[in-house]
């Protein structure tokens, strides 16, 4: 697979959620990549995969709802650097109908204007919990928490955290290559 132009050479021939096999279509490896993925890890761990993309899924339906859990799923790929996710997060909200500018503020939320009471809890949560042992995750940040979400709702932004987490460290391990824009 090193230095070849197959298309959507490492990805999985099974059935995949709407996010996803829409980001992934068309995924070439080409010369303009800045890295060749390592390995077919969606075929050689075929189930834990499908198991992070069911959760990946089953959290968009929940309580916070798909535009919450994929700006939480944006801003914690934006902490750990994993290229992949970032654009395909961006990518899926803007093709939902968010304004590309919004997304651009993500990580500067704080100053920007575009973001209510709700998506700064969870992105402040989102923080807390990534940079986790290196935080607090005081009574205090969980008070503010529960201030703007039930418990359902805290339940779950934990679960699409941690699942946004995994998924950024495989991806990038394992270089998963940007698809091209087209």
């Amino acid at each position: 697979m090193r230095g070849s132009n197959t298309t959507a050479a490492f990805m999985p021939k099974v059935y995949l959620p709407r996010t996803i096999a829409t980001y992934i279509q068309g995924t070439t490896m080409s010369s303009t990549t800045q890295h060749t993925a390592r390995l077919p890890y969606h075929k050689l761990s075929s189930k834990a995969f499908m198991g992070l993309v069911s959760l990946s899924e089953t959290i968009k339906k929940g309580p916070l709802g798909a535009r919450l859990a994929e700006l939480v799923f944006l801003r914690v790929s934006q902490i750990n650097g994993c290229a992949y996710c970032m654009d395909m997060h961006w990518t899926y909200l803007v093709k939902d109908g968010m304004d590309p500018r919004h997304l651009n503020a993500v990580a500067g939320w704080r100053e920007a204007p575009f973001f209510g009471e709700r998506e700064r809890a969870a992105f402040r949560w989102a923080e807390i919990i990534t940079a986790t042992p290196h935080s607090d995750a005081s009574d205090e940040e969980y008070a503010k928490l529960q201030a703007v979400f039930n418990e359902a709702e805290i339940s779950e932004l934990g679960f699409a955290i941690g699942v946004i987490n995994a998924w950024n460290l495989i991806n990038a391990g394992m270089r998963a290559p940007i698809p091209q824009a087209g």
